[in-house]
């Protein structure tokens, strides 16, 4: 499953996900669903765009949530996000979601 957290400004998200999910493909990994988590898009959140919704979970609550279900109701092995993750977050994700989560950002590309 790949995870994306934009920023309301950064216009080509959907771009960057597809590359994202080529590039796994091209690793031999099946995207099996997609979550995007926007920061900005509402009204009183411009202010706060470059924050994550939670230092825990980068994620806001609901879409937290949402993935943990989509993972489930998917059977994926893993979550990949696009962004950068701390330690912390990643150990947090892994035990909300019951898989191994990593980072695309952080992961060493094919050789």
């Amino acid at each position: 499953m790949l995870v994306g957290y934009f920023s309301a400004r950064q216009r080509d998200f959907a771009a960057l996900m597809d590359a994202a999910a080529a590039e796994l493909a091209a690793r031999g990994a099946r995207v099996v669903a997609r979550a995007v988590q926007r920061r900005g898009v509402s009204r009183g959140g411009a202010r706060k765009m470059s924050l994550p919704f939670s230092s825990r979970t980068l994620l806001s609550g609901g879409k937290a949530h949402e993935v943990a279900e989509a993972r489930e109701r998917t059977g994926a092995d893993a979550v990949v996000f696009l962004n950068a993750l701390t330690g912390h977050q990643r150990h947090a994700l892994t035990g909300l979601f019951g898989c191994p989560v990593v980072s695309l950002a952080e992961t060493p590309p094919p050789v």
